[in-house]
């Protein structure tokens, strides 16, 4: 087997060998936007100013490409670094630090005038990967020479020694702790330095066959992903250990970047694809979202969208800001469906919107993209999580709507009031009114009726088995006669329409 990473990826000078990534059939069809950019792009990272750098590490490039997140579109010419460039990593200051994997040395270009400020900084053997510490050290992973070195970014000089670690490492990040965890491809653990002292703190974090890249969330923990069994390991910075069960993600998993809103993005290389993470429950969410070829790095903009190089296809892809949904209403309605609804929340051009697994229709999403509104699917009776999807994500409002019963059409009728009084009337002494259900033609009994003449309640009664309320009138029946006759009312209830009736006044 060969001990290069991939085909059509770079060869790295590693004595781990790795899988062959597989390729597959993406689970959604999305328009993403696309940026073209050089060869083999391979890393991303994005400057305080906005623009991500790309670096192309395919033959006649050896080049960075600047994109402006603003706008999506490329920024100037390329700009010319070492052999083979691999990983980068923008410092406070806003200079970008290139790893150039063949050349054996790191660029330094300045992200204000997208110039090289430092053609060539010498460290280790294969540097790969590269990530700036809370002290403005960048911290450098030398894959064949099996150490770190660390640059002043003020001064752009090397720090003392390079620190030893693990076999083929290869991904760094730091912990706002100011610990930086290091991947390791051929000893399959995590090495854990302290930036403060450059010493090594925890020399080993056993972890999934071919750890690759690592990302840190804002609840503190890494996040690592491991080529080989194709899941992502949760490791807690505070304790340094491992924390629950690898979390499955898609094939040959590689760069790893979570968003401020903790949802981590793993590049799956083998399936062409993204999964996301809850990094609050460390759960996958949604499908996975397609992209270009062979995916390797990604990095998160300020404004929220994820760009991802696509080292076979030579693009980057971007990935809208995840959605977020707030609140529907009205919140019920019945399982018939047809009800008008509003859903309110973020990042929602372009949303589809289920409802109980069923597709709402007639969607329309305001411009700010911060509002839906829609009409209901038929539903089964009962609450129904609330779904919206975009090419960035997706987002639900788990039990948000409930499916009613379908209301009923009700009819009241209402007897006469008595007048003539020799003989008696065969109503006297009572008002009664009959409440029937049109839709099942049967009587509806335990229903408040409310008797009224004028301005006046006379008072209100229940119906019974055959659908009859009934109120005594010996007592109120001047005032029914002066008003000439009564009103009976039903008020509805949530599966049965309101209806009223008018009782005339019999005369002689």
């Amino acid at each position: 087997m060969s001990t290069n990473f991939q085909p059509g990826l770079p060869g790295l000078l590693s004595a781990t060998a790795l899988p062959a990534a597989r390729t597959a059939a993406p689970i959604r069809l999305l328009t993403l936007t696309t940026i073209p950019v050089g060869t083999n792009p391979l890393g991303v990272a994005v400057a305080p100013n906005g623009n991500a750098y790309v670096t192309n590490a395919g033959s006649g490039s050896n080049d960075v490409t600047v994109i402006n997140t603003a706008t999506d579109t490329v920024v100037g010419a390329p700009i010319p670094v070492g052999t083979r460039p691999f990983g980068v990593a923008v410092a406070p200051n806003g200079k970008a630090y290139v790893a150039n994997s063949l050349s054996n040395d790191v660029t330094v270009i300045d992200t204000v005038t997208n110039t090289v400020l430092v053609p060539s900084i010498s460290v280790g053997v294969t540097p790969v990967w590269v990530a700036v510490a809370p002290n403005g050290n960048a911290y450098v992973t030398n894959q064949t020479s099996n150490d770190v070195t660390v640059i002043n970014t003020t001064t752009d000089t090397v720090v003392g020694a390079p620190i030893a670690v693990g076999s083929a490492p290869f991904g760094v990040a730091v912990a706002p702790n100011g610990n930086a965890y290091v991947t390791n491809l051929g000893s399959d653990d995590v090495t854990v330095i302290d930036t403060a002292t450059n010493t090594v703190l925890v020399p080993s974090i056993p972890i999934g066959i071919n750890p690759y890249s690592v990302a840190i969330a804002p609840n503190g923990n890494a996040y690592v992903s491991a080529f080989g069994p194709n899941t992502v390991t949760v490791i807690s910075t505070v304790t340094n250990t491992v924390v629950g069960l690898p979390i499955p993600v898609g094939t040959n998993p590689t760069g790893v970047a979570v968003a401020p809103n903790g949802k981590a993005y793993v590049d799956n290389l083998g399936t062409n694809d993204v999964t996301v993470i809850d990094t609050t429950t460390n759960t996958v969410v949604c499908t996975p979202i397609p992209v270009g070829g062979n995916p390797f790095g990604v990095a998160v903009a300020p404004n929220g969208k994820i760009y991802v190089t696509n080292t076979t296809s030579n693009d980057v892809s971007v990935i809208p800001p995840f959605p977020t949904l707030t609140t529907i209403t009205p919140n019920q309605g019945p399982t018939t469906g047809g009800t008008p609804v509003t859903l309110t929340g973020t990042n929602l051009t372009g949303a589809t919107v289920t409802i109980g697994g069923n597709p709402a229709t007639g969607i329309s999403v305001n411009p700010a993209g911060t509002q839906i509104t829609a009409t209901t699917p038929p539903g089964a009776l009962g609450p129904a999580t609330v779904t919206v999807t975009t090419d960035g994500g997706c987002a639900s409002l788990v039990n948000g709507f409930t499916y009613t019963s379908p209301s009923h059409a009700t009819s009241l009728t209402a007897t006469p009031a008595l007048a003539k009084l020799f003989p008696p009337h065969v109503y006297f002494p009572f008002l009664t009114a009959t409440l029937k259900d049109l839709v099942t033609g049967l009587p509806v009994p335990g229903q408040t009726i409310t008797f009224k003449t004028g301005t006046h309640v006379l008072g209100a009664a229940t119906t019974n088995a055959q659908g009859t309320a009934k109120l005594d009138e010996t007592l109120t029946f001047p005032l029914i006669l002066a008003n000439g006759g009564y009103d009976a009312t039903f008020a509805g209830t949530g599966t049965l329409l309101p209806s009223s009736a008018h009782g005339e006044v019999l005369t002689p």
